[in-house]
């Protein structure tokens, strides 16, 4: 009998639906129709593939509803984060591509050194072939097709394994390739838990990206490695909202309440760990209390907070929670773990954690939930102190009304990016990279670089000129003298052009004397 996933709401319980898993035998198969595929996807013209991907986000235009809905139940989250966080960042990456990736994918020119004369050089942009994409549970639908969507238009085939936590956005992506009407083989979808994403992997696709957490991330690297399979790591993050005493308060205490409450706290890029300079903490506090506890939770089209997706989450948060009390922290607002609700719904209430410092996970390691530990600071130096005082370096945002500062701040944390008076948004800006240093993962996508991170960066150079000898080939005879008068003259402490010429037309009249004829075998070479 075929092993099925089970789709279960994690807001109300309910099954929602059973998803054939995809056999591990099957794995070969699956490689073997997207290499079929890709060679005549690849073939296409790119603004023959643009409009495929245009075909797909009409029709999730014309489904929002129906889509948004769908991504709500699989993942427990609020309708209102379905549409704003899933469904459209990937109608944006969609225009983005569609208004950019022809050009983007052109054959660039590039310059030729003047000892080069007479040739022509360029990069062009040709496709890996086979992209593996595994996305994670928290944004099913975005971390899946937004990398997906940039791989297709580079003119890949992908294969892309969705979480088995929200197996129903799958299912989704699929219609969306049918509507659009994708040729066979050119995006799949395959449906599973990590036994098959590792089987995946073993069976050579020619990219790897992976969203996820970084223990999962290691294991990935290092069986890639085995293979040189490239790879792009997008991992966990710990980001720091650093709030400077200048900064708008009420501002600062919303953007805190929403970065680090959005999607229950379930982001990568979310606010888990605030800085407050001393002199206007205990305001900041006692604001954020206040609008925390304004918050609904629930799963109706009102409510701001939704469900913890995963089971294993919510024992993580409970035990971050659980070890900074333990070890001293306040609980500032919301109920103690022990009186968490039960029931078919997995939901953490908003909790506001004071008294904190970095001796206690809730401060050094992914919590992935609805927490706002917050924590004084005197000066910049220790803001920028305790902001890299960690092991991931996804993102950060710096609240301060002073530019200068701001700046500066920004350029001194160990991050992949920095928002200033404001937070998680840089994400949302396809023409930025996004991507994490440290324990936050390797590589970067979105903008220019993260169409051409799915290609093969070939350079080609091209003799425009007929010659029948290069300077630089052989013979040798008679050039020794020139080329050292030509490295003098092109690298001393300036450019002497005139002499440069010179020895350059010294070394060409070098190269068209005749072939010297050996009158008997030239030496035998040194054994």
């Amino acid at each position: 009998m075929a092993q099925v996933l089970q789709a279960v709401c994690p807001a109300t319980g309910r099954l929602i639906s059973e998803v054939p898993c995809t056999p591990l035998e099957r794995v070969p198969q699956v490689m073997q129709v997207a290499r079929r595929g890709q060679g005549e996807w690849s073939a296409l013209p790119v603004a023959t593939r643009l409009g495929y991907i245009r075909r797909m986000r009409l029709a999730m235009v014309e489904r929002a509803d129906e889509i948004a809905s769908g991504v709500s139940e699989d993942a427990g989250k609020v309708p209102v984060e379905a549409v704003a966080s899933d469904l459209l960042p990937v109608l944006e990456a969609c225009r983005f591509l569609e208004e950019h990736a022809e050009k983007l994918l052109r054959p660039t020119r590039v310059p030729t050194p003047l000892l080069l004369v007479g040739r022509k050089s360029w990069v062009e942009w040709r496709p890996r072939g086979v992209v593996l994409i595994i996305s994670p549970w928290n944004f099913p639908l975005q971390l899946s097709l937004v990398p997906a969507l940039y791989a297709l238009a580079a003119g890949n085939a992908v294969v892309v394994k969705p979480s088995e936590l929200t197996p129903m956005t799958g299912v989704w992506i699929e219609r969306m390739a049918q509507a659009a009407g994708l040729p066979e083989g050119v995006l799949q979808v395959v449906q599973g838990a990590g036994d098959l994403g590792a089987a995946l992997v073993r069976a050579r696709p020619d990219f790897v990206f992976f969203t996820g957490s970084t223990r999962t991330g290691r294991r990935i690297q290092m069986e890639a490695a085995e293979q040189l399979i490239p790879t792009v790591l997008e991992l966990g993050g710990k980001d720091p909202m650093l709030v400077f005493a200048d900064a708008p308060l009420e501002r600062a205490v919303e953007g805190a309440v929403w970065g680090g409450l959005f999607n229950s706290g379930q982001v990568c890029v979310s606010v888990e760990r605030v800085y407050v300079q001393r002199s206007i903490y205990d305001a900041f506090v006692d604001r954020l209390v206040q609008v925390v506890g304004t918050l609904r939770q629930g799963y109706d089209a009102d409510a701001d907070l939704g469900a913890m997706t995963s089971p294993a989450q919510v024992d993580i948060v409970r035990d971050h929670v659980l070890d900074a009390l333990a070890r001293g922290a306040r609980l500032r607002y919301g109920p103690h773990p022990d009186a968490w609700p039960s029931g078919p719904g997995r939901f953490i209430p908003p909790l506001v954690l004071t008294d904190v410092d970095h001796s206690m996970r809730i401060m050094r390691e992914e919590t992935f939930g609805p927490v706002l530990p917050i924590m004084p600071f005197d000066t910049e130096e220790d803001a920028v102190a305790l902001a890299n005082d960690c092991v991931y370096g996804l993102a950060a945002s710096v609240w301060t009304r002073d530019k200068a500062r701001a700046e500066r701040v920004a350029r001194r944390l160990e991050c992949g990016s920095v928002v200033i008076g404001d937070a998680i948004v840089s994400i949302l800006n396809h023409h930025l990279p996004y991507g994490g240093e440290k324990d936050s993962g390797l590589g970067r996508y979105h903008g220019p670089g993260g169409l051409r991170l799915f290609c093969r960066e070939t350079a080609v150079m091209e003799q425009r000129l007929p010659a029948t000898r290069e300077v630089h080939w052989f013979p040798y005879q008679g050039k020794y003298g020139p080329l050292l008068d030509l490295v003098r003259a092109a690298y001393g402490p300036r450019r002497r052009w005139g002499a440069f010429a010179g020895a350059y037309f010294r070394l060409l009249r070098a190269s068209r004397a005749p072939q010297p004829t050996p009158k008997e075998p030239g030496p035998r070479l040194p054994t």
